[in-house]
């Protein structure tokens, strides 16, 4: 009986590989544009009102059409940007009604995450925690608003992890890019000088709640830090010029002289 000699292995082309890793790689490219964007929005590079072409965009981020487009998609269902079929993107203006309201949902949603996060986290997680918290204790004062928006990314991050409810990150997120533009505009805009004491401290409190297993201090940390952001509010509403919420208007604040000193 003859024997069947073995089969010959298939060899892939170079084509095929790179077909065959495409999705992946896609994957990446549209999430890397994602944060891309996010990160412009954040610092108002992309100025709330502004509106603009998909090709400036790609241009600015440094990623293709199919990235840039996925990334906008995911970016307009987190109604950061508005897109209009044969008119272009326009970046959403900051309505602080609406982001004040959003303010007590992200507080609810921020003490689920909290109380999950020092209820679940590992020896890991809280050893990072004491890291990112001794860091801004030795270098806090000195960190730009830049600096510490960095930090702060990675501490949602951590307690997104440690909470291991992947369901809130979603909801979380875009909630997280809106206050830290907030956040941004209030330190960056306020007439005075306003340092990051206040921010730095109140998130060195939520972390070391977290990391020694306290869950009710952790809770109580972060209603603190909430009432904070709140208060923000009050400050852009007396002091920031609206062009600066929706640069459309094309800086026509003349009307704020009215209250000016003569």
């Amino acid at each position: 009986m003859a024997t069947r000699s073995p089969a010959r292995p298939k060899l892939v082309s170079v084509d095929s590989a790179a077909q065959a890793t495409s999705p992946k790689s896609a994957a990446n490219q549209s999430d890397q544009a994602y944060e891309r964007i996010e990160e412009l929005l954040i610092c108002c590079k992309l100025a709330p009102g502004r509106f603009l072409a998909t090709h400036e965009l790609q241009a600015m981020v440094g990623y293709g059409r199919t990235p840039v487009h996925q990334a906008l998609n995911r970016l307009a269902a987190d109604t950061l940007v508005q897109i209009t079929p044969r008119h272009g993107i326009r970046i959403a203006p900051i309505d602080l009604t609406r982001d004040r309201l959003l303010l007590r949902l992200r507080r609810d949603m921020e003490r689920f995450v909290i109380r999950l996060a020092t209820e679940r986290s590992g020896a890991s997680e809280r050893n990072r925690m004491q890291h990112i918290k001794r860091q801004l204790v030795e270098h806090g004062a000195q960190m730009s608003i830049e600096q510490f928006n960095v930090a702060d990314r990675l501490i949602d991050q951590l307690f997104l992890a440690a909470a291991q409810e992947p369901f809130v990150e979603g909801t979380l997120r875009p909630l997280h890019t809106i206050f830290r533009r907030i956040g941004w505009i209030y330190h960056m805009h306020k007439p005075d000088n306003v340092q990051l004491k206040d921010t730095v401290e109140g998130h060195i409190a939520v972390i070391e709640a977290v990391a020694n297993g306290d869950v009710d201090a952790a809770i109580a940390a972060s209603d603190r830090l909430m009432d904070f952001v709140d208060s923000m509010f009050e400050v852009l509403e007396r002091d920031v010029a609206p062009s600066t919420l929706d640069c459309s208007l094309n800086g026509d604040d003349s009307y704020l002289a009215l209250g000016a000193p003569g």
